[in-house]
C-alpha cells in the first residue's frame, strides 16, 4: 500500500468537502440553498446558459520515468443526492413534504452527496502517447440510483419514508504524455463532464445543472518506476519545462511526506507542495476555508432549536454541532495562536528516525524565528543596521526618503531630518527603523511613550555617525542593509 497516497488522502477529503455546508448549516439558512463547492464540472451547455460551471478542467505536470514506469489515476468527485421527505397519509400513501418530526427525530428535504472514486489504471507510461499522438481517453460512468428509508414513530408504526434520487453521471479522462527538451516528460490530464447538454433554453434550470455536475473534482495520481516533479520548485534543468505548463481550473501539487514524489494531487483549490491538514483541526467544518477557532466559537452560539435543525439537515451537520460541543476547553486552546515554522516539513522525512533524548533542547544553540524565545535575542534600542556603511542605531540622526508604497504622510516627511528610536527585525528578515523628527515640538513626548513612524533602510540618509550598537546577526540569511 502507497504510505503517500495515504497521507494524500486526508488533504483530498478536505478539497472534496471544502463547501460542502456553510454555516450556520441549516437547510434554511440562504448561503445554503446553493452549492459553494470548488471543483464543479458542469454538463456541456451549463455555464453558457448561466446554469451551472464549465465541462472540464486540466493541468499539465512534469515527471522522470524509468523503463517500467507506470501511473494510476484516482478521480475523486461527490454525486449529487436529492433526499425527498415524504409522509404517510391516512390513506397509505405518500405525499413529499418539506419536514417530518416524530417525536424527538426530524427530517428535512435536503440534497446529500455521495463519495465517488474512479480509479483508472495502472497504464505504462509508454502507452499514453496514444496511436496518434493523442493519449488515452478513459470513460467514467456513474449510474443513477435510488434507496427508500422508511421512518417510524415511537410506536413503531411506518410514518413517513426518505426518498434518495442520483442522476446518472457521464464523463472522460484523457491523459497524454509527451517528452520534453529538457529531458522530462510532460503529462496532461483533463477531467470533462460529457452529460446531456443543458443550453436549450428550457431544458433545464439549476438544480438540474448541479444534480448532473461532478462536484469537488480532484484526481490523486500514482507513479511506480518514476518521479513526479515539482512546478512551484522545479529543478533547474525543467525549469523551462515548468514555464510551459499549463492549468485550467485547477492545479497541480507533490502530495504525501516530505521527499516523496511518487504521489501527486490536482486540485481545484492552488496548495503547496505535500500540503497537510494542521493538527490542531480536530473538526471537519466545510465552510470554504473559514478559521476554525472562530467557526468552532460561532457554532457554540447557535440556540438549541438551531442546533436541532442543523442536525436534521445533514448527518455531517450534526457531526460538526456535537464534536463542537464536545470540544474540551484545551482542545479550543489549541486553535488559538498556533505559530509553526512554515519551512518545516509537514510530514516527518522518510528518511526520519526517532532520536534517543531528541526532546531535550536545553543544549540548542539557536531557536526558531517563531519561539518566543527567540525575542530574548532582540533589543530595538541596542540593535543596529549598516546603512550603506554607516551603522545606524537609537541616537543616531537620518534624513528621510520615503520610497517604495509611500503614502501622503510619509511623502509630506521627505527631506526632514529625524533621530532613531528603534531598530526593529520582524520574522520575515525585514527591518523598519522607528523615528521621530527633529522639527516636531511634540517629538520628546512620542518617543516618551513609544510613538514612532517607521521606514525602511533604503528609505533613509545618515547623517552623522551613530552610537555603536550591538550588530545582531541578520535573520534567515537576509543582510540587514539597503
Amino acid at each position: 500500500m502507497n504510505m503517500g497516497l495515504s497521507l494524500a488522502r486526508a488533504v483530498a477529503d478536505a478539497v472534496l468537502y471544502e463547501g460542502y455546508l456553510l454555516y450556520p448549516y441549516r437547510a434554511s439558512s440562504r448561503k445554503n440553498q446553493a452549492r459553494w463547492q470548488f471543483g464543479i464540472l458542469g454538463p456541456p451547455g451549463a455555464a453558457v446558459a448561466g446554469i451551472g460551471e464549465e465541462p472540464d478542467m486540466s493541468a499539465d505536470c512534469l515527471l522522470t520515468a524509468g523503463r517500467n514506469a507506470s501511473l494510476e489515476v484516482h478521480l475523486r468527485f461527490l454525486q449529487l443526492q436529492t433526499r425527498t421527505v415524504e409522509e404517510k397519509g391516512d390513506d397509505g400513501a405518500f405525499g413529499a413534504v418539506g419536514q417530518l418530526t416524530l417525536g424527538a427525530n426530524q427530517w428535512l428535504t435536503w440534497d446529500e452527496a455521495v463519495e465517488q472514486e474512479i480509479v483508472l489504471g495502472p497504464f505504462a507510461l509508454a502507452d499514453l502517447a496514444g496511436p496518434q499522438g493523442d493519449g488515452l481517453a478513459l470513460p467514467v460512468d456513474v449510474p443513477a440510483g435510488r434507496d427508500t428509508e422508511l421512518l417510524t414513530d415511537s410506536v413503531g408504526q411506518i410514518a413517513g419514508r426518505l426518498e434518495r434520487r442520483r442522476r446518472r453521471l457521464r464523463g472522460e479522462v484523457r491523459l497524454t504524455a509527451r517528452p520534453h527538451a529538457d529531458g522530462v516528460i510532460r503529462l496532461r490530464v483533463t477531467a470533462e463532464n460529457l452529460g446531456p447538454a443543458t443550453d436549450t433554453p428550457g431544458a433545464a434550470d439549476k438544480q438540474d445543472a448541479i444534480a448532473l455536475s461532478f462536484i469537488g473534482t480532484h484526481a490523486l495520481l500514482t507513479l511506480q518506476d518514476g518521479d513526479f516533479l515539482s512546478l512551484l520548485e522545479p529543478p533547474e534543468a525543467a525549469a523551462a519545462a515548468a514555464r510551459s505548463c499549463t492549468q485550467h481550473r485547477c492545479w497541480p501539487v507533490l502530495a504525501g511526506p516530505e521527499g516523496q514524489t511518487d504521489v501527486l494531487l490536482i486540485s481545484p483549490i492552488i496548495l503547496y507542495d505535500h500540503p497537510a491538514v494542521a493538527p490542531e483541526s480536530s473538526v471537519e467544518l466545510y465552510d470554504s476555508t473559514e478559521i476554525d477557532e472562530i467557526l468552532t466559537l460561532r457554532v457554540l452560539t447557535l440556540t438549541e432549536e438551531e442546533k436541532a435543525e442543523a442536525r436534521a439537515t445533514d448527518p455531517r451537520a450534526a457531526a460538526v454541532i456535537d464534536r463542537c460541543a464536545a470540544m474540551s476547553p484545551e482542545q479550543l486552546q489549541q486553535l488559538h495562536g498556533v505559530l509553526r515554522d512554515p519551512h518545516a516539513p509537514a510530514f516527518p522525512t522518510l528518511t526520519e528516525e526517532p532520536v534517543a533524548g531528541s526532546g531535550d533542547t536545553s543544549g540548542s544553540e539557536s531557536l526558531p524565528w517563531w519561539d518566543p524565545a527567540a525575542d530574548a535575542s532582540v533589543h530595538p534600542d541596542e540593535d543596529a543596521v549598516l546603512i550603506g556603511s554607516v551603522p545606524v542605531a537609537r541616537g543616531s540622526r537620518v534624513r528621510v526618503k520615503p520610497g517604495r508604497r509611500a503614502d501622503a504622510q510619509d511623502l509630506f516627511f521627505a527631506g526632514q531630518s529625524a533621530r532613531v528610536t528603534s531598530v526593529h527585525f520582524d520574522v520575515d528578515g525585514s527591518t523598519h527603523i522607528g523615528l521621530v523628527f527633529e522639527e516636531d515640538p511634540a517629538a520628546d513626548l512620542h518617543e516618551g511613550y513609544g510613538r514612532s513612524f517607521y521606514y525602511a533602510p533604503d528609505e533613509l540618509e545618515p547623517l552623522d555617525p551613530a552610537p555603536s550598537g550591538r550588530q545582531i546577526e541578520p535573520r534567515h540569511g537576509r543582510e540587514n542593509q539597503s
